[in-house]
């Protein structure tokens, strides 16, 4: 079964064949969120970027730009992506397909400090 990291790869590659631009939101030291980027170009995307944040994106890379795909490093917050979203819609690009190559099914335990229970003392 593939991780949450091929899984996302599957998908850049399913999207970039049809993306004039893929935009990757995630940390510049994340090895995961940079193979992204690297498997949008192998995959036929005509450019890609990684970006931070929404402020991170410049606007030129969209100048004759039709189609842009979003994907973000596994560990980025889905409001990061959201911003990003916005930010594109405020600049023309309101229709948003959403692709699921795969079901991600990740989930995390609390630590042991915050999963039992508190007893308040009065």
């Amino acid at each position: 079964m593939p991780g949450t990291a091929q899984n996302r790869q599957n998908a850049v590659k399913a999207v970039a064949a049809e993306a004039d631009l893929v935009l990757v939101v995630g940390s510049g030291n994340s090895h995961n969120s940079n193979r992204l980027v690297h498997v949008a170009i192998q995959s036929g995307a005509d450019a890609a970027h990684l970006v931070e944040s929404a402020g991170k994106i410049d606007e030129a890379w969209l100048t004759g730009v039709t189609t842009v795909g979003l994907t973000s490093g596994a560990s980025v917050p889905d409001l990061l992506v959201r911003h990003v979203l916005d930010w594109l819609a405020r600049r023309g690009y309101q229709h948003v397909e959403e692709l699921h190559a795969a079901r991600e099914r990740q989930v995390f335990a609390l630590p042991t400090e915050l999963a039992r229970p508190q007893l308040a003392m009065l």
